[in-house]
């Protein structure tokens, strides 16, 4: 068992000290994922928190609640994120393909360029989210709310924010 701290979004303070079986040598994407299933089963805040590049993969985050957390870059492929609230949150670029979305709140989320394919978005809560870029092939969508949501494909070679 290793100590493994995971820090807030906004001004990198401690969230929370997870205690996980882990190598001290392992990947921290590796770490930073098993601290976030530590805190699940102890009933410890993720709001606000910094899970950046984490390896989620195939977790179950039903009803967990992430609102504001950055997962920007993280690996969600498989997770169960049904009823979950991810108001807010930065998973630009992460790796959503085959997740459990439903009825999710992804209101105002930042899921630039992820990969959302074959993601199951029934009845989630997308509006205003930014899906710019965002790989949305297969996706499961029916009765999803995509008011004033973003989803026009970027450009290949356009400037950064560039928009078709």
């Amino acid at each position: 068992m290793i100590k493994f701290d995971v820090k807030t979004r906004w001004r990198n303070n401690l969230q929370f000290r997870a205690e996980i079986p882990c190598a001290k040598d392992a990947p921290a994407a590796v770490k930073l994922g098993l601290a976030v299933r530590w805190a699940r089963l102890n009933g410890v805040s993720l709001i606000g928190a910094n899970l950046r590049l984490a390896n989620l993969t195939g977790a179950n985050l039903s009803h967990a609640n992430l609102r504001g957390a950055k997962l920007r870059g993280a690996n969600l492929n498989g997770a169960n994120l049904s009823h979950a609230n991810l108001r807010g949150t930065t998973l630009r670029a992460a790796d959503l393909a085959g997740a459990n979305l439903s009825h999710a709140n992804l209101r105002g989320t930042n899921l630039r360029g992820a990969n959302l394919r074959a993601a199951d978005l029934t009845g989630a809560d997308l509006a205003g989210a930014d899906l710019t870029g965002a790989d949305i092939r297969d996706a499961i969508l029916p009765t999803a709310n995509l008011s004033a949501a973003r989803l026009r494909a970027e450009r290949r070679g356009a400037p950064r924010g560039g928009r078709v």
